[in-house]
């Protein structure tokens, strides 16, 4: 039997008291086009975007979840959640306007092709703080490649926004760093 004090110790049921706020928020976000659906006709999604987007939260939500579960440092899931915040917001706007251009430019494929790098550089780092830190340095660097795309695009949105996201995948490896400190027990 283990006791409360013992679960906590072993990083067990972290998240938990979150839980109805991280899902809440994602039901909430999920329920505003809908909403505003019914006062305005400039929003128009179908089943379809609904599903995209009910998709889209659930596997962010999830992830976060699991992210805090795996690990019981706050630098750790700050960094998870930091992280998984970027890749939402970066294929939201990419799947509803475009960034470089609209969103039928091929171009924006690259964004794509960013998040697949970053997938694949945690699938590597099996979630461990240090691998975290390296894959999110390659993101960074994969991203600030396809700023160099929008900009020869004559795109500076999809500059700023890729400086933007560059700026969040670095600073999500801090988080990660400083996790992987922490849990070496040397200083940040």
């Amino acid at each position: 039997m283990v006791m409360h004090g013992d679960r906590a110790a072993a990083g067990e049921g972290r998240g938990n008291r979150w839980r109805p706020a991280l899902w809440g928020s994602a039901a909430l976000l999920l329920l505003l086009p809908l909403v505003a659906m019914r006062f305005t006709h400039e929003v128009h999604w179908t089943p379809f975007d609904f599903a995209v987007m009910g998709t889209m939260l659930a596997v962010a939500c999830g992830g976060y979840e699991l992210a805090a579960r795996m690990k019981g440092s706050t630098a750790y899931r700050a960094g998870a959640g930091l992280a998984i915040l970027a890749a939402f917001c970066m294929l939201w706007v990419n799947l509803a306007v475009g960034i470089i251009g609209s969103e039928d430019n091929p171009a924006n494929g690259l964004f794509v092709a960013v998040l697949a790098v970053g997938v694949a550089g945690a699938i590597v780092a099996r979630g461990e703080a240090q691998g975290m830190v390296r894959a999110l340095t390659v993101t960074a660097a994969a991203q600030a490649l396809v700023a160099l795309v929008a900009l020869r695009h004559g795109s500076p949105e999809g500059t700023a926004f890729s400086v933007l996201l560059c700026a969040a995948w670095l600073a999500s490896a801090g988080l990660f760093h400083r996790a992987a400190r922490e849990r070496t027990g040397t200083a940040p």
